[in-house]
């Protein structure tokens, strides 16, 4: 039950105080609210979220067609059966996550409009204070929490990358970003000219082909993408046996997670065999005589950045049937009706959409202090990609890359749980992680190898993210197969532990 105690501030406000404040009511937040339900019974909690709703990307994303890139029976939660395609639209998950919130009374822990501007603990009263104000209202808000849970995500829901390409102030048509989709646009009859290759600019290119006179992709450089049926075979089977749904679900995700380890690896042990088998299927879509090597054949080696799933390879249909093109080459400048290209090709134009990634905000665009001095995140190091060197009672959830990331956020849930109920038995207010002596020699890396992985927006930023050492636990490792070994086994009285 929350308690009502009188702020210090010279407004004199009163602030509510929780043993576990929750930042963000999107997948992440959700997720990690159930699991205080269900393994900490009696916690009192808050979830403060911007929005006006929950779903965070499914509620803000509003674009054409958007959907998952990864299935829903891994991006699901792992308590709570999934029961539709497997690639799913922002409504079906947004459907979803409400049934999650109904079914265990979530709702009455959201505080919606809440925008939290800073996070200050205090080591003399081992407390978080949240300072939020409400969108709606403005109106100044204080909280108080033993423990922060970071479930915001990790890039900017406000806005979205857009780079700055010369020329764009003569550009007479319109400039949108699919993170802000205005509701008043027309694509009747216009020329659109999607700028990106990742899931976003897949999504929507064939979403809005039959909309547009011509919709064209134009990319820097070509990426992966691997086609199949939005279906599961094995889980439309046991539907026809009649299976009870739970244990579809988990025969399924097993079968899924089987799969991705093994093609994982199959992409480090064997990666020109798996870039070929990668083209050969757009190959076979395209036809003989398309110019695949130039549009689709990737420098760099699978997996090196996310691999967009593409159901029922929509995307390659719409090319092939002319109502969509790909151009690869590079922007010179913009011009009154459109793109010059480096080629020196005009690409005519009447709406240019920027599918061109995010900006990372690591911490929400929260300013954070620890005992009245700014947290320098960039100079910390991780604990598993969850806890954070100087920083005591938070955690954050950061997903995977090569897997569904949700599959992290029921493992660090699990392993929050574990820890609250560690500190409680032990008497503790307090916890943070801290170098052993024998981790002081250790290589202090960036947070991620960049030959392993180096999306535009982790490279762009990556000195706003913690470092990383060289062993396992001070890193996160990407590799779900893994952890879900390791982090249930974490020995919470290991040195790396410092309670207080």
């Amino acid at each position: 039950m929350n308690v009502a105690v009188r702020s210090h501030a010279t407004t004199k406000q009163v602030s509510e105080h929780f043993d576990v404040l929750i930042v963000g009511a999107g997948i992440s937040g959700i997720g990690s609210a159930y699991h205080i339900e269900k393994q900490l019974p009696g916690t009192s909690y808050v979830i403060l979220e911007t929005q006006a709703t929950f779903g965070g990307t499914w509620s803000t994303h509003r674009y054409p067609g958007i959907r998952s890139d990864s299935d829903l029976h891994t991006f699901g939660y792992s308590f709570k059966p999934w029961v539709g395609p497997p690639i799913a639209t922002a409504e079906e998950i947004l459907a979803y996550m409400n049934e999650v919130i109904d079914d265990n009374d979530i709702a009455r822990h959201i505080r919606y409009k809440h925008r939290i501007n800073s996070a200050s603990w205090s080591s003399e009263q081992n407390l978080w204070t949240i300072e939020a104000t409400t969108t709606d209202t403005g109106e100044a808000k204080t909280f108080t929490a033993n423990f922060l849970w970071m479930c915001q995500g990790y890039y900017r829901h406000s806005e979205g990358y857009t780079p700055e390409w010369k020329g764009m102030d003569r550009f007479k048509g319109r400039i949108v970003h699919p993170q802000s989709w205005p509701d008043d646009i027309d694509l009747a009859n216009k020329k659109v000219v999607v700028i990106g290759s990742g899931a976003t600019a897949a999504t929507l290119v064939p979403n809005i082909a039959d909309a547009c006179a011509h919709v064209t992709m134009l990319q820097r450089s070509p990426t992966y993408f691997r086609l199949g049926r939005n279906a599961i075979e094995i889980a439309e089977e046991l539907r026809r046996l009649q299976v009870d749904e739970e244990w579809i679900h988990e025969i399924v995700r097993r079968k899924i997670l089987f799969e991705q380890d093994a093609f994982t690896k199959l992409c480090i042990a064997k990666p020109e065999q798996v870039k070929k088998d990668l083209i050969d299927q757009i190959r076979a879509v395209l036809g003989p005589d398309y110019d695949v090597e130039t549009h689709f054949t990737p420098t760099y080696r699978p997996w090196r950045q996310r691999i967009a799933f593409v159901p029922d390879a929509d995307l390659f249909k719409g090319i092939a049937s002319g109502k969509a093109s790909v151009v690869t080459d590079e922007i010179e400048c913009f011009v009154e009706n459109g793109i010059q290209l480096k080629s020196g090709k005009l690409l005519e134009a009447d709406i240019v959409v920027t599918a061109t990634g995010f900006n990372l905000a690591a911490l929400g665009d929260i300013a954070f202090e620890i005992d009245g001095k700014p947290l320098a995140f960039g100079d910390t190091v991780t604990y598993r990609g969850m806890m954070f060197t100087g920083v005591p009672n938070m955690v954050w959830v950061f997903g995977y890359f090569r897997a569904s990331w949700t599959l992290r956020v029921d493992l660090v849930a699990d392993f929050v749980c574990r820890l609250l109920g560690h500190m409680k038995a032990k008497g503790t207010k307090k916890v943070e992680v801290r170098l052993r002596p024998e981790d002081h020699n250790m290589p202090i890396l960036p947070w991620i190898d960049p030959e392993n992985f180096n999306p535009g927006y982790i490279m762009r930023n990556m000195d706003l993210l913690p470092k990383r050492g060289d062993k396992p636990e001070w890193q996160h490792s990407q590799d779900y197969w893994t952890e879900k070994d390791e982090i249930p086994k974490t020995d919470l009285d290991d040195g790396a532990f410092v309670y207080g």
